[in-house]
């Protein structure tokens, strides 16, 4: 089965393929998981320049995808001739041109779409355009099939488009020995509670500062560290830290290399994220490749991710700015066994979001697109 898998989405520093590949893991993963599951798998990413490269047997082609006439790019369009996919992938779900462009460029190809957080347009005016769009894809793809609804709702999908749940991405991260990853970071804490998310209203660390201020009562040795890179609630955060119940408590550490959240999970013992929305929550599958309880909110994305473990009382979810529920929450996970629950919590990542498990999935939504 030969698929390509295009990204629209435009580099602006213009990296190569191969460092591209390397910064952009998440695309790196979803090519590597179709291809080790059997598919023939090509990248095309949108860019401002040609170049070619080879990572781990997968071909990744930069190239404009956007002609100077509004069109798509010639040397798009012959490559897509010149590959002849039996299945096309599609990275965005409101790219409502470029679904066109593609229907015609590869005419009878299924072709699915995958969503990386769209919100469904606001303005019913322009319903009809993602209307259009939507009809010619075979198939869409979610992190958690609740997650269409959004577009359901507003009759954006047709009654012939299949809904496919599959994990938006994997991870390499392993789990530690955690005595090791805690002399490594430093982290300490009877729970140690992890953040890693920027300081937003989406992240909603307000709300998260104040169910770690319930918790203490109950969890004296508790600290929690933060790891943020955007930060537009800095003074908010701060100005909260000044309640007494979190003095000494919270370690703000700002931006962390990628590769160092590994020790970072490894060393804590729960992952603390107060998401209103996620497309899929990329620090969840991290936290569960590193057998990290998380402790999170409950939104369609995160119950798909985490399965049965709230149930195990290996994780939990609360409801989104309820921060008493947060704090029973870290009460409830904190008091289960430790290996017990890191090897749950891997169990279900081996499971769900590995690479093996992301290309069944993906494996699986291209075999029921080639079906009539």
């Amino acid at each position: 089965m030969r698929v390509v898998q295009i990204n629209p989405f435009v580099d602006a520093q213009g990296r190569a393929p191969a460092e591209l590949l390397g910064d952009w893991w998440t695309l790196r993963h979803c090519a590597q998981a179709a291809a080790r599951s059997g598919a023939r798998v090509t990248v095309v990413q949108a860019s401002a320049r040609r170049s070619e490269a080879v990572d781990d047997g997968v071909s990744c082609h930069c190239l404009p995808m956007h002609g100077a006439d509004g069109g798509p790019d010639a040397g798009f369009a012959a490559l897509l001739a010149r590959l002849q996919p039996d299945v096309v992938h599609l990275h965005g779900i409101g790219f409502t041109r470029e679904v066109h462009w593609l229907s015609a460029l590869v005419p009878g190809r299924p072709l699915l779409l995958q969503d990386h957080a769209a919100c469904p347009p606001v303005r019913p005016w322009t319903w009809w355009r993602w209307r259009r769009s939507l009809a010619l894809a075979r198939g869409l793809i979610f992190c958690a099939r609740e997650q269409a609804q959004l577009f359901v709702r507003r009759r954006l999908v047709a009654a012939h488009t299949r809904i496919h749940e599959v994990p938006e991405a994997s991870s390499d991260f392993l789990p530690r020995e955690r005595e090791a990853a805690r002399a490594r970071t430093g982290l300490c804490g009877s729970p140690a509670l992890l953040w890693v998310g920027h300081l937003d209203a989406n992240k909603d660390p307000l709300t998260v500062l104040d169910g770690v201020a319930l918790a203490a009562h109950e969890l004296p040795g508790l600290q929690l560290w933060m790891c943020f890179g955007q930060a537009p609630l800095d003074g908010a955060v701060r100005e909260r830290l000044r309640d007494p119940r979190l003095a000494g408590r919270v370690n703000l550490l700002g931006r962390v290399p990628h590769d160092e959240v590994e020790w970072l999970m490894s060393a804590a013992d729960i992952l603390v994220q107060g998401s209103h929305r996620e497309g899929s929550g990329y620090s969840v599958i991290e936290a569960l490749a590193c057998g990290l309880s998380p402790v999170v909110t409950d939104i369609p994305s995160f119950r798909s991710l985490l399965g049965g473990l709230p149930q195990a009382q290996a994780a939990a979810l609360w409801p989104v700015g309820d921060a008493s529920a947060l704090a029973a929450a870290l009460v409830r996970v904190a008091g289960q066994p430790g290996p017990a629950r890191r090897q749950q919590v891997r169990e279900r990542f081996d499971a769900h979001c590995s690479i093996d498990a992301v290309g069944r999935g993906l494996l699986a939504s291209y075999t029921d697109a080639l079906l009539p």
